[in-house]
């Protein structure tokens, strides 16, 4: 058996999990903990803390999940005073196998580690077992991958897909391009600034500026506490998920409003990734707001925006399309690349 060390490490919150492999069954954990990453001045003592309280030796090999870019196997979060390098990190912990890499990488070989139970289908499709797997992912931005087969494994490839252009589609959609131009007054809009938590602020705050639909008291003071706070380190309140919440629950029609257009834009994005790599593989959806938002995704037009693309529709109907249900999957994906090692 090979003790290996994964991590998914975040600006906020950072989980430690030990892993031990072997030939006759896999991956099994053996201690697992989360900590809060600002108590900690660098990743080293965190780590060190995690292995004594876990008491089972040193790790052979680990690999660390980083939210943010991984260059030249050194890593800076963006959002947490840290800055991380290989060499050094293998030094200082005396493990002698180290990577870092992308948390969006870290889901690409996480989707082998999951189970049936990990996974809700949306459309069967087609697989084809050499073509490439697609991953798409919305959270606090939009994350978007690809996996290509080479061999008997698959090569990871994380992009800034999520920072392309926004395509508006109808008329309410150029509108709500133009409110955000105005709005932040730039000279373009990501995709991002649409799907994403941010976005389903963005996407509220155009329809109750243009006054689609009422607004509840309740979320209005959230939205409205929020706005007055903007540009604060501290924010009291998440107005992404209390607009998700109610429009989830149906006790907020401008919050319906705002998933019903927050998931055709999702649906439309997720679309462009497939024409561009074919996924027959398959699309998995990964990120923190699909599985809150199940069932919204599973009876509105998610799949109607997917493979409304004109003439290409029959080959995007084609393509398998799964929702990734189990938040640790990058977790998973850490601990699969670092039996790699």
């Amino acid at each position: 058996m090979t003790l290996l060390l994964a991590g998914d490490i975040g600006g906020t919150k950072t989980i430690l999990r030990l892993v031990e492999i072997s030939d006759s069954s896999g991956l099994q954990t053996i201690y697992e903990e989360s900590y809060q990453s600002g108590d900690f001045p660098d990743l080293v003592p965190m780590v060190q803390q995690f292995l004594l309280k876990a008491n089972a030796g040193t790790p052979k090999k680990a690999c660390f999940a980083i939210a943010g870019p991984v260059v030249n196997n050194t890593a800076k979060l963006t959002n947490l005073a840290w800055f991380l390098d290989t060499d050094r990190l293998a030094q200082e912990l005396g493990i002698p196998l180290i990577s870092l890499i992308n948390d969006f990488a870290a889901v690409g070989y996480g989707i082998f580690g999951l189970s049936k139970q990990d996974l809700l289908t949306l459309q069967v499709g087609k697989h084809q077992s050499e073509a490439p797997i697609a991953i798409i992912g919305a959270g606090t931005g939009l994350g978007q991958g690809f996996l290509i087969k080479q061999g008997n494994n698959y090569q990871v490839f994380p992009s800034e897909g999520g920072h392309a252009d926004f395509a508006p589609r109808n008329e309410l959609e150029f509108q709500l391009l133009k409110y955000l131009l105005d709005k932040h007054d730039i000279q373009r809009v990501s995709v991002e600034r649409v799907v994403s938590g941010q976005g389903i602020v963005a996407i509220y705050q155009f329809l109750r500026d243009r006054k689609h639909a009422s607004e509840s008291p309740e979320i209005a003071q959230i939205v409205r506490t929020w706005e007055q706070e903007a540009g604060q380190p501290e924010k009291s309140v998440d107005p992404g998920a209390a607009i998700g919440q109610a429009g989830v629950s149906g006790s907020d029609r401008l919050s319906e409003q705002t998933l019903q257009m927050f998931i055709d834009a999702y649906g439309a994005e997720a679309g462009n990734l497939a024409l561009k790599l074919l996924p027959y593989g398959g699309l998995y959806i990964a990120g923190g707001i699909a599985p809150k938002i199940l069932n919204l995704i599973q009876t509105s037009n998610f799949l109607l925006n997917f493979t409304q693309k004109g003439r290409m529709r029959p080959l995007l109907a084609e393509i398998p399309v799964h929702i990734i249900l189990n938040q640790q999957v990058g977790l998973i994906g850490a601990a699969l690349c670092a039996a790699r090692l």
